[in-house]
């Protein structure tokens, strides 16, 4: 391609808020459309990739739009960039959600300039993670995100939100590091950071160095961080909580995504056998996650908070779909991960406008707003209904292929009893669901609400583009399957799933 298309996509962003940060004289209305417009133009340039993305050489383990040209000569480096079935949908859903923030951002009057290109950057790192084939670039751009998230939670945030900040941090540095031990012993080995070669090389390429399952171990450590796994979960509450409603958006829409991402793209694709071999014990911590996120949540009163616990559970159905090691649970894990980033992410947005307009978030507090706010409620509620998986729904896809791909796979000794297990998480979370709609929103009418702002056009825009895309990949999950089946399939047949 004569145009970088994945290079513009990612630095755009960063380009954006540069100008922010030193344009003389913005206003903080010229600094918003600024943002507005260098996440539009990403976002305009991953749906043409996605529309453009050959399907057939793709099958054929093509990389497409691919960028390569030498980094560090000494370390054998390399600017990669490139997609697949795998990263283009979660490049997308990065580009997607990374608009959306700034218009749900519109509002901030708070140090603007800081806040957007604190924005801005924390898109560019993610897209990179997502975009990136080389395993130096790949960490660069995921040590770079921690720190524009830490300043949108600790300037911008609410509550505890210096303490959530600086746990965010501990908890993502402590996998990092990790991470560094496992990516410089692939290194010392093989000679190699190129993602797509370590993949061909399978298990034996590391065995000079230290046991394949204790790389394995080290890389996982840093996903199982970010997904979250239990018990590295208890950083997500905290951050989600006090984190600015855009943030949350991006930390529950396509940030924890980079954990369960990650696991496919290197643990299971680059150490098939060792996945194999763990199995058993990491699916046993996914259903722990899903039934006890699912309890956690149960018990919370805070409007905020009870969506992010549920976000542990909803992650145990992806620790599933990975660690049941079968094409179709692991098709079904990716889509999870893209359903996840558009219903949480809405959820989110909902709650932000909630807090914003009724100035309230405490559910015990809350009832009746249903009159008072009808279309904040009806979106509100479907956002709800496709979390418990309502057919139509993207929940209901995900969580269908999540299940009959973990139930079917024939490599995970008892598998079907740990995924009955799981599809019990659906009932808890129809319980929770259903329990907040109807105490936020509905039962009488309470009269110190009268007066509380409906959901305002720009408002509308946002919620009823990422209504769409619940609707879409609901109704038809094959425009976003039949794209990941690409870059699952090589990696199912090193499975034998």
């Amino acid at each position: 391609m004569d145009f970088n298309y994945l290079t513009a996509i990612t630095f755009l962003p960063v380009i954006g808020a540069v100008l922010i940060a030193f344009i003389p004289g913005l206003s903080p209305r010229g600094v918003r459309r600024m943002a507005a417009v260098f996440t539009l133009i990403p976002l305009a340039l991953a749906i043409i990739i996605f529309v453009s993305f050959d399907r057939s050489a793709a099958a054929a383990g093509v990389i497409q739009f691919e960028e390569k040209m030498r980094w560090i000569a000494a370390l054998n480096a390399h600017y990669h960039l490139g997609v697949d079935g795998l990263n283009l949908p979660f490049a997308l859903l990065t580009a997607f959600l990374g608009f959306l923030a700034v218009l749900i951002s519109w509002k901030i009057d708070l140090r603007v300039r800081e806040y957007f290109g604190w924005l801005l950057l924390l898109e560019t790192s993610i897209l990179g993670v997502f975009l990136s084939l080389d395993l130096l670039l790949f960490f660069v751009f995921w040590e770079i995100e921690v720190i524009p998230m830490y300043f949108l939670i600790s300037i911008w945030g609410s509550g505890r939100k210096e303490y959530s900040a600086i746990k965010y941090v501990v908890y993502t540095l402590f996998g990092s590091a990790f991470m560094l031990a496992g990516i410089l012993s692939l290194y010392f080995t093989t000679g190699t950071l190129d993602m797509i070669e370590l993949s061909q090389k399978g298990l034996a390429m590391v065995q000079s160095i230290m046991p394949a399952s204790a790389i394995f171990f080290f890389i996982l450590t840093a996903f199982a961080v970010k997904l979250p796994v239990v018990p590295l979960h208890t950083w997500l509450p905290d951050a989600h909580t006090d984190a600015p409603t855009a943030a949350s958006v991006i930390l529950a829409g396509v940030l924890i995504k980079m954990g369960g991402y990650g696991m496919i793209r290197l643990n299971v694709s680059m150490f098939p056998e060792v996945a194999r071999h763990y199995s058993l014990l990491l699916v046993i911590l996914a259903v722990v996650g899903v039934l006890y996120g699912a309890a956690l949540t149960m018990r919370q009163n805070d409007f905020k908070r009870m969506i992010a616990y549920s976000s542990i559970s909803h992650m145990g159905y992806v620790l599933l779909g990975v660690f049941a090691l079968g094409q179709v649970s692991l098709a079904g894990a990716a889509l999870q991960m893209v359903s996840h980033g558009l219903v949480t992410g809405l959820l989110f947005a909902m709650v932000g406008l909630v807090m914003h307009n009724a100035h309230e978030r405490d559910l015990r507090k809350l009832g009746g707003l249903a009159r008072q706010v009808p279309i904040i409620a009806v979106v509100f509620s479907i956002a709800g209904l496709a979390s418990l998986g309502l057919p139509t729904t993207s929940g209901f896809a995900a969580e269908f292929l999540v299940f009959v791909g973990s139930f079917t796979s024939g490599i995970v000794p008892g598998i079907k009893v740990y995924t009955i297990l799981g599809v019990l998480g659906v009932v808890v979370t129809a319980g929770y669901i259903l329990w907040m709609l109807q105490r936020a929103f509905y039962g009488p009418v309470l009269e110190r609400f009268d007066g509380t702002p409906d959901a305002d056009a720009r408002e509308r825009v946002y919620m009823f583009a990422m209504v769409a895309g619940i609707m879409l990949v609901g109704i038809y999950p094959a425009v976003v399957t039949d794209v990941l089946k690409l870059g699952i399939s090589p990696i199912a047949g090193m499975l034998g799933g």
